[in-house]
């Protein structure tokens, strides 16, 4: 009798041994399965999906929001609830691939398509939050000017230097988590609130579920994907749910308490705010395109101190955005460039003070038409996204990174049709901007 005859693999648990799970796997699986997460166990999952979350409603997704009210009331509302379906499963994708990929998703990238897709990759993620420091940039001077009175654009200097502060912290991914959880929360309950008050026409805001193309709001259905099916935000749950060391037992947990929350939470905030401008500012059927005129939605709902209970909102959605648009862009192109995967990298701080430099330069330029100036930038980050989005679900099937955490078809169909909608809004985009 050979060797290999002889030779048996043993094994104490039903199921488990040579070509099977290993016995140990198998153990940690039940014993993992058969422990319920206390409430606030599962508080603590809660994180990475919020952070994409604050970083999808800035003020770029307020800005759009009001104008989509102001200018088209209802009709317009069917697109944030297209765009938030989208954002969960892109977003879910790449949850899975923190989890699974044992470096960060652009090193992945590397190793399985070739460096210069990562490198791409990197440089793509950093022309987005190019964009997007235009709008927080603007945003949060525009809203300390309306609290505190004057220059938009000294609030604007001292918010940049503000956030570069913040980002010089050791733990600075910790800590941005944190500042963005609450006020995303805050943020949350204000405009639940705001919504009631306007007393809307809930049977027309329903009708606004049913998708329709107004005449001449194109550029603002773009920029309202842009801002709300922020396949870049997705793209840089990864990297805080490797962060934060997430494992495959806990995915379950973390769907439910962090990716589907983080996301949906921007969604219903951005169609309160559309209710909102279309209940208050519907009936004038111009588009608010000063903001003065942005902060005239809570005025008939509070006196007075409506326009500071918008400036207040207008400034948190900014400044939340700022932190996480900035921190992201760092973090993902000193990974591109092979310079660390981490936040705290030095590479990463650089680059996002370049990307916060950015925002200040191009607000210092063109200050006479802030809230277009926005509405623009915001619209032109779906030209990069599609490269962003088809690396996602490319990396989301592959076997031997995945297991059986891959794509199922049905996850890879929501994805597909995710693409193909940014793909046609670039090149609809493209084409209104050549004159088309």
């Amino acid at each position: 009798m050979s060797e290999r005859t002889k030779t048996r693999h043993t094994s104490t648990t039903p199921g488990t041994g040579y070509g099977r799970v290993p016995t140990e796997s198998m153990r940690a699986i039940v014993e993992s399965s058969g422990r319920r997460r206390s409430f606030w166990q599962q508080l603590a999952l809660i994180g990475p999906a919020f952070v994409a979350g604050a970083w999808q409603f800035g003020p770029g997704n307020l800005t759009t929001a009001v104008q989509a009210g102001s200018g088209y009331q209802y009709t317009l509302i069917w697109v944030i609830v297209v765009s938030t379906i989208l954002m969960i499963f892109l977003t879910d994708m790449s949850v899975r691939l923190g989890i699974k990929s044992p470096v960060s998703l652009i090193a992945s990238i590397k190793d399985h398509l070739g460096k210069p897709v990562g490198v791409l990759a990197g440089i793509g993620v950093f022309l987005i939050t190019l964009m997007f420091s235009v709008g927080n940039a603007v945003g949060s001077g525009l809203g300390l000017s309306m609290l505190f009175g004057g220059a938009p654009i000294m609030w604007t200097v001292i918010c940049t230097i503000a956030v570069a502060s913040l980002l010089l912290f050791r733990n600075v991914y910790r800590v941005i988590e944190k500042v963005l959880i609450v006020i995303v929360a805050a943020m949350a309950v204000a405009f639940v609130l705001s919504a009631f008050l306007a007393n809307p026409d809930w049977a027309d805001a329903a009708a606004g579920l049913i998708p329709t193309a107004p005449d001449g709001a194109w550029l603002l259905i773009v920029a309202l994907v842009g801002t709300n099916f922020s396949v870049n935000a997705a793209f840089y749950t990864s990297y805080g749910t490797k962060e934060r060391g997430r494992t495959e037992e806990q995915y379950r947990d973390v769907t439910i308490v962090d990716t589907i929350p983080g996301i949906v939470a921007p969604g219903v905030m951005t169609s309160l705010v559309i209710i909102v401008a279309a209940a208050v500012l519907g009936s004038t059927g111009e588009a608010a395109t000063t903001i003065v005129a942005l902060a005239g939605i809570f005025e008939p709902l509070a006196g007075p101190v409506g326009s500071t209970l918008f400036a207040l909102g207008f400034f948190g959605a900014a400044f939340s955005s700022m932190i996480a648009n900035a921190t992201a862009g760092g973090t993902m192109l000193s990974d591109g460039l092979g310079r660390g995967a981490s936040s705290g990298s030095k590479t990463a701080k650089i680059v996002s003070g370049t990307i916060l430099a950015f925002g200040v330069a191009v607000a210092l330029i063109f200050q006479q038409a802030p809230v277009q100036l926005i509405v623009i930038a915001q619209a032109l980050t779906v030209l990069v996204a599609p490269l962003l989005a088809v690396l996602i679900i490319v990396m989301a099937n592959r076997r031997s990174l995945m297991g059986e955490m891959r794509n199922r078809w049905w996850q890879n169909l929501i994805g597909v049709i995710g693409l193909v909608s940014v793909v046609a809004l670039s090149i609809r985009l493209v084409l209104s901007l050549l004159g088309g």
